[in-house]
């Protein structure tokens, strides 16, 4: 899922750890590998729920010596989600590596106990001040729809029925059900969490969305050559007031904001919070296919799938992707190549409509996506939109 500034949200569950012996501890390791690659290239967060450690699922202390050694510079600042001695891989990070990778924005510990509070109280002085501010205690999963999408997340049922013991120790029964009042009705200015024809229709017909019109145009002009542009976030208030604005229809000058990052932010934020996904749940299924296709064939592939779009999602990606391929031939400056922007692309453009994507989903996504980057002009070069 994402946290409410758009970061990807990786999560570990302790409780989904089977005993030691039964654990192939180096599968394991490489697994850890293989999922932080998906994402520390960019801003991210980790959800860490501890419930669920015990002494017979702890790896040994062996192992995490090993562990230590895999996890390069390139992962420093990950390596505490391994699942024992929390605190004690917190500290080895913090003395062993004092410029670790800043990628990791937060660190939010779920259901944590006495011990660990009182362990990081003790070691907390020695600590580096900056990692120690990205980490958060939170005693209930309710806790969490502060920070990201709660609704997006995998929560094991194990954790969810301790959250529930939980209150009802502290409350003598189960909190009462909040009554959700119904969904207000959208703005006429609405440009966030509406549809694509909510916005045309409200626009005088107009196929591109005003939002990402003025985004992309104000990218062009300023950000083409900007380092790692889209790969870092911005202030989540920000974000948030720029928000405000649009969907109150009032104008937005990015020029007051000096910060490159902010439109960028808000032009992801705008693809992820359409009810359906630019590319549509229809298309999920089928771009999920495209790592099975023949190497030869997959731009043509690509191209069958894209003319199978309705006519305004075509045009509003063909938009998009035409100035994600701009932004591609500048990489020797700004280091975001095709299969960097997939990367923070790919699941903001497609996701599936029940549930999470799941891990395997992430290269084919991320390979379709840099396909339609890389042959932006071969593959939409077929399919002429009145009005376009």
């Amino acid at each position: 899922g994402d946290d409410n500034s758009g970061r990807k949200v990786i999560t570990f569950s302790c409780c989904r750890m089977p005993p030691s012996h039964q654990l192939n501890h180096t599968r394991l390791l490489e697994y850890l590998k293989y999922t932080l690659d998906q994402y520390v290239e960019n801003d991210y967060t980790v959800v860490y729920f501890h419930y669920g450690l015990k002494s017979l699922n702890k790896p040994s202390l062996k192992w995490l010596q090993t562990a230590y050694k895999e996890f390069d510079r390139k992962y420093v600042a990950k390596i505490f989600i391994l699942p024992s001695m929390l605190f004690n891989s917190l500290l080895t990070i913090s003395f062993s590596f004092p410029r670790y990778k800043k990628n990791l924005k937060a660190l939010y510990v779920v259901h944590p106990t006495n011990f660990i509070k009182i362990l990081w109280n003790i070691f907390k002085p020695l600590i580096s001040h900056k990692f120690g501010k990205k980490v958060t205690y939170l005693n209930y999963l309710s806790d969490l729809r502060e920070h990201l999408k709660y609704d997006q997340l995998n929560i094991p049922q194990e954790v969810i029925r301790h959250d529930e013991n939980l209150r009802r120790k502290q409350k003598g029964k189960l909190p009462p059900v909040v009554k959700v009042p119904p969904p207000r009705p959208p703005l006429p200015t609405q440009q966030f969490g509406v549809s694509l024809q909510y916005i045309k229709d409200k626009n005088k017909d107009e196929l591109i969305p005003p939002v990402m019109k003025e985004t992309v145009s104000y990218l062009k002009r300023r950000g083409l050559r900007v380092e790692g542009l889209f790969r870092r976030s911005a202030n989540i208030q920000t974000i948030k007031d720029v928000q405000k604005l649009y969907n109150q229809g009032k104008s937005v000058n990015f020029d007051d904001y000096h910060d490159i990052h902010i439109p960028a932010v808000i032009l992801k934020t705008f693809l992820r919070e359409l009810p359906q996904p630019l590319l549509t749940f229809e298309c999920y299924d089928h771009v999920l296919g495209i790592t099975s296709v023949e190497s030869s064939l997959r731009v043509t592939r690509c191209k069958q799938i894209i003319q199978g779009l309705p006519e305004h999602n075509y045009v509003v990606l063909k938009y998009l992707i035409c100035f994600l391929h701009m932004v591609s031939q500048e990489s020797i400056y700004n280091r975001m190549t095709a299969s960097s922007l997939a990367c923070v692309f790919g699941l903001n453009l497609i996701w599936p409509s029940k549930g999470t994507v799941s891990l395997s989903a992430l290269v084919p996504l991320n390979l379709f996506t840099e396909l339609l980057i890389d042959f932006y002009m071969n593959i939409f070069n077929a399919r002429t939109v009145l009005g376009e």
